[in-house]
């Protein structure tokens, strides 16, 4: 009795620590694992952000001429990215970062204004400024998912505001990938998009790779 008593026991701490682990925790364990089995290049493009970047699995053959380190995290919102900017930032000593992410904040929260999201961004990107004063810092827009259109006007928005912030900042710029997703008549390509209307098809990465190349160092 005492043995399945102590089991017991035993379990529901397990499950108690389990759930007292906050969200992403297992995400940056995995990336601090990665780097412990293959330590992280110097002066390599380090990306950033949600899961636009965490499907892109193969990147690295996007860019065959570049050393990319790929810590997008799906789900993740900018504020995740300042409560862990210690773990995404510090094992690194990259000549360029690229982040993609702001789209899970409104999803998360379709009354958010563009403004916090704005914040959040600058939040990061001064966090990201103190440990790396002088490298290249890029933004790439948040695109406009189907499945998400009624957040479409705040993700403009931010959008807009976040290209503004970047123009005045050195060695920063903000990359659009609006236009090379839209169709002729000026519409979003849903082909672009796997079923769920959200993440996109290798077509998708093809067109992000042809408008983010003239930026990678």
């Amino acid at each position: 009795m005492k043995k399945i008593f102590s089991a017991f026991l035993m379990l529901t701490f397990a499950l108690f620590f389990a759930q007292e682990k906050p969200m992403f925790w297992q995400d940056i364990q995995n990336f601090k694992k990665l780097d412990l089995e293959n330590p992280p290049a110097k002066n390599a493009i380090l990306l950033v952000g949600s899961s636009s970047f965490t499907k892109w699995t193969d990147v690295a053959n996007y860019f065959p001429d570049k050393t990319i380190i790929n810590r997008g995290f799906g789900g993740s919102r900018l504020t995740d990215l300042n409560d862990y900017a210690e773990d995404l930032l510090n094992p690194y000593q990259p000549k360029q970062i690229i982040i993609y992410c702001g789209e899970n904040d409104f999803a998360d929260n379709d009354k958010l204004k563009a403004d916090v999201v704005v914040e959040r961004f600058k939040t990061f990107y001064k966090k990201i400024r103190a440990k790396f004063p002088k490298i290249e810092v890029d933004y790439i827009s948040i695109k406009y998912s189907p499945s998400r259109e009624k957040l479409w006007p705040q993700m403009k928005e931010a959008n807009k505001k976040i290209a503004d912030f970047m123009k005045k900042q050195p060695n920063s710029a903000f990359i659009d990938i609006t236009k090379v997703m839209q169709d002729t008549n000026g519409n979003v390509r849903k082909d672009l998009f796997v079923e769920d209307m959200l993440h996109m098809t290798p077509e998708g990465y093809r067109l992000w790779t042809s408008v983010m190349n003239p930026y990678m160092k």
